[in-house]
């Protein structure tokens, strides 16, 4: 019960936490500031919902992984243990090569006539990073709904 309530908190961290950032703090702090000082807020923010997201992430799929094990070769829970783990893996790539790069020309994107090379680079960059984070956040609804289906009582 313990380790199941833990998995279940980690799901609800991640997924609130994704979807509050998503739909409520970066809209306001990009149409409430100007762009220079919404990149310095929102810059300061990533490394610690990176962080959340790998935390919460590797508990959640070493228990989805110990659920399979131990309740049985059940596809629910290995599906939800494949999935959190390649929201894992993308939460990774988000935070260790996306975000680092995007930090480093940042600049760029403030710039009032910028190297249209260096802006074409960022605007690519978060263009991925939108769509990584968007497939982690589908990737965890996945893991939710795998996750009640196999908690059913008939499954």
């Amino acid at each position: 019960m313990f380790t199941l309530t833990i998995y279940l908190l980690c799901l609800a961290i991640w997924l609130g936490a994704m979807v509050f950032f998503s739909a409520f703090v970066a809209p306001i702090i990009f149409t409430r500031l100007t762009v220079a000082q919404a990149g310095a807020v929102v810059s300061a923010l990533f490394p610690r919902y990176y962080i959340l997201g790998y935390v919460v992430g590797a508990i959640g799929t070493l228990l989805a992984v110990y659920f399979a094990a131990a309740r049985g070769p059940r596809g629910w829970w290995s599906g939800a243990a494949v999935a959190l783990a390649l929201a894992v893996a993308l939460t990774i790539y988000a935070g260790f090569v996306v975000r680092p790069r995007v930090d480093a020309i940042r600049a760029v994107a403030e710039d009032p006539d910028p190297d249209p090379a260096l802006k074409a680079e960022f605007d690519e960059l978060h263009r991925r990073s939108v769509t990584v984070n968007g497939a982690v956040l589908v990737l965890n609804l996945f893991a939710l709904v795998a996750t009640a289906a196999a908690l059913a009582p008939n499954a």
